[in-house]
C-alpha cells in the first residue's frame, strides 16, 4: 500500500528538466559527450530503459534498442552506443551504452570485459564472447582510448521484483565492477525497473512509486547488497505496453536521468583536480 506522503519528491516541472537535458554540454573541452554505461543481469530492463529515455526525449514511444521479453539469455550481444535526437535533429550531449547482460553461470558478459569498457578499451560494435575475454590483440580492442571512449557514469539496472532473488554470485560480480569504477572515480547509480509490476498501487498510478513501502524496502535492500547510498537508487516504470508517453512515467525517468548527468558532469569537471 502507498503512504499519502512520498518518501522522495520528484521535480515538479518535466519541461524544465527536459530543457536542461537537451541543452546540456560537458564543460570539459576534451569530452564531446557524457557516456553512461548500463550494467545488469539478463532481463533487467537495460534496453527497455534506453528506449524509455528515448521516448521521453522524443515525446513519443520509441523502440530503437531491441528487446526480447521471452529470452532467458542476453538479447544484447554487441557493445552499442545510443545517441538521442533533440527536436532540431541534432544530438544530445550524452550517450548510453548497452552491454551484454550478466548471467548466473557461464554465458553472460565477463566482468573483465566490463572493466575494459569502463576504461574505453571496447570498440563500438564488438560482439562479446562469454567463453573468451577481449584481449589487446583482438580487433574489438581499442588500444588508445580517448576521454570520449571511456565511461563517465556507471548505472546498475535491476528488475525491482528480483532484488530479493539476486544470487551471491551476481551481487559479487556487480560489486567487483563497482570497486573498479570506484578506483577510477566513476560515479555510480542504480535504476530499479518494472516498479509497476512489483507493486499493485503503482500499477494503478505511476505517481505512487515513491509512496510505496514495499518499493522503499527493495531500494534499502539493494542499497545494502551493493553498497550504494539510497539517494543514488531510482525507481522507474519503463515504457513497454504503452503507445503514448505520459507525464507520470516521464517524471521518474527524467529524475533518474538528470542525476546521471549531474554526477557525470561532476566527474568530468574534477578529472584534473
Amino acid at each position: 500500500m502507498g503512504n499519502t506522503q512520498p518518501w522522495r519528491t520528484l521535480p515538479k516541472d518535466n519541461q524544465k528538466t527536459l530543457d536542461f537535458l537537451k541543452s546540456y554540454k560537458p564543460h570539459n573541452k576534451e569530452a564531446d559527450h557524457l557516456r553512461i554505461l548500463l550494467l545488469g543481469p539478463v532481463g533487467a530492463g537495460k534496453s527497455s530503459f534506453i528506449n524509455s529515455v528515448d521516448s521521453v526525449l522524443q515525446g513519443r514511444v520509441t523502440g530503437r534498442a531491441l528487446t526480447d521479453t521471452n529470452s532467458a539469455a542476453s538479447f544484447t550481444r554487441k557493445y552499442k552506443t545510443y545517441k538521442f535526437v533533440k527536436n532540431d535533429q541534432s544530438y544530445c550531449s550524452f550517450v548510453c551504452n548497452d552491454i551484454m547482460g550478466m548471467e548466473e553461470k557461464a554465458g553472460g558478459v565477463r566482468v573483465e570485459d566490463i572493466k575494459l569498457a569502463l576504461r574505453g578499451h571496447v570498440k563500438e560494435g564488438y560482439k562479446f564472447i562469454p567463453e573468451q575475454p577481449l584481449k589487446d590483440e583482438d580487433l574489438g580492442y581499442n588500444s588508445c582510448p580517448s576521454l570520449n571512449d571511456s565511461v563517465h557514469v556507471l548505472i546498475t539496472v535491476i528488475k525491482v521484483g528480483l532484488v530479493s532473488l539476486l544470487s551471491k554470485n551476481t551481487v559479487d560480480k556487480l560489486r567487483d565492477v563497482r570497486l573498479t569504477a570506484s578506483e577510477m572515480g566513476i560515479p555510480q547509480l542504480a535504476v530499479l525497473t518494472h516498479a509497476d509490476e512489483a507493486c499493485p498501487t503503482v500499477n494503478k498510478n505511476t505517481m505512487n512509486i515513491y509512496k510505496s513501502k514495499y518499493l522503499k524496502k527493495q531500494v534499502e535492500k539493494f542499497s545494502q547488497l551493493l553498497g550504494l547510498p539510497v539517494n543514488c537508487i531510482f525507481l522507474v516504470k519503463n515504457y513497454s505496453s504503452e503507445i503514448k508517453t505520459d507525464d507520470a512515467t516521464d517524471a521518474h525517468i527524467l529524475c533518474a536521468l538528470k542525476q546521471m548527468i549531474d554526477f557525470g558532469e561532476d566527474f568530468l569537471n574534477h578529472l584534473n583536480d
